[in-house]
């Protein structure tokens, strides 16, 4: 079976309460709460660049599926579904275990009842019952697949822990590749996918912050293995959200690569003119939700690889 690396359904969670979080932000260094904003002015801003995001997507005929947050209980974080879910190809289900105690709740089933009319939902993999245990996998956070090759990726941290990785790829038979990536103040970067963006013919990635030399030779030797044209981002353009990107498909089968306003003012003409050899950018200006959420589009836009049902 011709595996998909990229689809053209998404599933998006509409905030009710988007605010800063104080439990994440103990591990995730992009969050910053900073000051002159109310947390209305903060909560009404980030619903308003939800919604031209969705705009954006649907207008280059991405599928997206709008779950919306429900008021209570508070959820600052519900608008980053990647994190909790996943939708697998062949019909699978696969639900995380979250680090900070807020965001479990975020996990409903109400999701799947809004995705059943048009996906076959065949099977649902329950991982979360490590959070007794304080072993935490935060879905495709944690995780940056290579679906067509069967390769996951991971920078492994205390969201990220090494043997449920490890678990997962038996699961799915893919092949684990794990490392670790540290950021400028010598923290261990909380999430693979803000360092690193995979796509059909290329990746995205901070090499920079791969600190030992094996490892990082080693996924050199995987990207020219599986045929992907290395893009690196420093750095400094990863603090810009450069590696919080997502390849995603349009109804006549164009791809896009979406990233934020903010990620594409870091990049440069050379990277710029090496992505879009491969895929159209997509830029969606979501400043509030990056800098009080720590997340970026990337972060905000789930997969749906479900098998579809027919219209018929």
């Amino acid at each position: 079976m011709l595996r998909k690396q990229v689809t053209r359904s998404i599933l998006m969670v509409r905030p009710s309460n988007f605010g800063f979080n104080e439990e994440t932000a103990v591990n995730n260094a992009f969050q910053n709460n900073a000051a002159g904003k109310t947390s209305e002015q903060i909560r009404e801003k980030a619903i308003e660049e939800f919604d031209s995001f969705v705009s954006l997507l649907r207008s280059k005929g991405v599928d997206v599926s709008v779950y919306q947050d429900e008021p209570q209980p508070i959820k600052p974080d519900a608008v980053f579904p990647n994190n909790w879910v996943s939708f697998h190809e062949d019909g699978t289900v696969i639900t995380y275990p979250m680090f900070a105690k807020v965001r479990r709740i975020e996990r409903t089933d109400k999701v799947f009842d809004l995705l059943e009319p048009h996906f076959w939902i065949l099977d649902h993999i329950h991982l979360e019952q490590s959070e007794e245990d304080n072993i935490f996998l935060e879905g495709t956070g944690s995780m940056v697949l290579d679906r067509a090759n069967k390769i996951a990726y991971a920078c492994i941290s205390p969201r990220t822990e090494k043997t449920l990785f490890e678990d997962w790829c038996n699961i799915y038979e893919y092949a684990p590749v794990s490392f670790t990536a540290i950021d400028q103040e010598g923290k261990l970067i909380y999430h693979t996918n803000v360092m690193m963006a995979m796509g059909d013919k290329f990746v995205v990635i901070c090499l920079e912050s791969v600190i030992d030399d094996e490892e990082k030779s080693a996924l050199r030797e995987i990207f020219a293995r599986t045929e992907k044209e290395i893009i690196e981002i420093s750095l400094e353009q990863m603090n810009a959200f450069a590696g919080n990107m997502l390849q995603v498909q349009g109804a006549s089968g164009q791809t896009y690569l979406v990233m934020s306003k903010t990620a594409f003012g870091s990049l440069n003409a050379s990277q710029i003119e090496k992505i879009e050899k491969y895929t159209e950018i997509l830029t969606a200006d979501i400043n509030t939700i990056e800098t009080y959420g720590g997340g970026s589009v990337r972060c905000m836009m789930a997969e749906i690889f479900l098998p579809e049902k027919s219209l018929a």
